[in-house]
């Protein structure tokens, strides 16, 4: 029987079983904790049944974690609201130091009634598989980094030296790599060994993003894709994990709510009269993030187009290439200002890949506008 009421209902997801808690109606409402459920499909479905035919209005929450957005897409295509909490945004008292999953749930219920959890963007099941493969391609580039240290480590360590001022990881360093003599057998086979895992973190980076660049023309944000590639740093690979890090940046109001998602504006610490800016808050997606900055170092040098990107500045639509031609003119002059200033080198390349986010946010507007006057 329908009681014609609401009821906020919590999960504090695990591997193996997510702890329910609900609250009912309004702020003085009962908040009970309903038990433990198997995280299976057929578990989640029989309660959400049960509960809908008791109350007319369900909405429902978790915590985003390494549980992934199931339970979300599960519980929507049911019929029924529910929200993804950012976990880093979650209030908390600072006295409470005892946490469990019953508590934690009651808890997420109660701040779920009274509107205190900040959602999370959740992607769809097409752009997750595109964040997947971006990722995968990341955590390669970062096993190719720690492969290369330790061959580094160990030539250092038998007093190997290549020479100063060339370019290492080059053709002409790998062949110098390969004709290293080393005493003693035992030492050969090791450095083989590292020789041959620095070799197939290459080869697995090189299978990645022939993946990635066969992926994109059939994304939904495959447009926005190319328009950035117009842009001075940005190449397919940092606009494929920039984008699949953000999502839609059509979300955005403003450029300057794309910054603070970022985590790229000034942390602020003020009281009464005295304002305190410091460095940035590092809020938001660290990988997108990092990937803005990487791209932002580019600017260092004076604004041209290079012969290798005049073929991708022409593919773009022209209003796209005078935001990209004004952000090379701006973010050069900008980033030369700040050093002759004094500022460190990575604080000028900080303030960079801010103002670089302004453009990307202008340019994929230029790219919905354009998108909606074609339909």
């Amino acid at each position: 029987m329908i009681n014609h009421s609401e009821a906020f209902v919590a999960f504090d997801t695990s591997k193996l079983s997510n702890a329910v808690a609900i609250a009912e109606g309004d702020r003085s409402g009962e908040v009970r904790y309903l038990g433990e459920i198997e995280t299976s499909g057929a578990a989640t479905g029989k309660l959400v049944k049960k509960l809908a035919a008791k109350y007319e209005r369900l909405t429902f929450c978790y915590e985003a974690g390494p549980t992934g957005y199931g339970l979300y897409r599960q519980i929507k295509s049911l019929g029924h609201a529910c929200l993804v909490a950012a976990p880093s945004l979650i209030p908390t008292k600072p006295g409470d130091r005892v946490k469990t999953n019953r508590r934690d749930a009651l808890s997420l219920a109660k701040l779920l009634r009274a509107g205190e959890l900040t959602a999370v963007w959740v992607p769809d099941a097409r752009h997750e598989a595109m964040r997947d493969l971006s990722r995968a391609r990341g955590a390669a580039a970062e096993d190719l980094r720690r492969k290369r240290q330790q061959v580094s480590s160990f030539l250092l360590r038998h007093g190997l030296h290549y020479p100063a001022g060339r370019k290492t990881w080059s053709k002409s360093h790998m062949s110098w790599l390969s004709s290293q003599k080393l005493d003693h057998l035992e030492q050969r086979i090791a450095f083989e060994e590292m020789l041959f895992g620095v070799r197939q973190a290459q080869d697995r980076i090189g299978r990645l993003e022939q993946a990635i660049g066969a992926a994109v023309p059939e994304w939904s944000l495959a447009a926005v894709v190319r328009a950035l590639m117009a842009m001075r740093g940005i190449d397919l690979i940092s606009a494929t994990t920039f984008l699949a890090e953000i999502g839609d940046l059509s979300r955005f109001q403003t450029p300057r709510e794309l910054m603070a998602y970022l985590g790229l504006v000034p942390s602020e610490h003020s009281s009464g009269d005295k304002v305190k800016h410091g460095p940035i808050t590092k809020a938001g997606n660290r990988r997108a993030r990092r990937t803005l900055v990487e791209c932002a170092w580019s600017y260092r040098h004076p604004a041209r187009v290079g012969k290798e990107k005049q073929q991708k500045v022409a593919a773009a639509p022209r209003a796209v290439r005078e935001i990209a031609w004004k952000a090379q003119s701006r973010l050069s002059g900008r980033y030369r200002a700040l050093v002759k200033k004094g500022k460190l080198k990575t604080v000028a390349v900080t303030a960079v890949a801010r103002e670089l986010a302004a453009f990307i946010w202008a340019i994929n507007r230029e790219v919905a506008t354009a998108r909606a006057a074609a339909r």
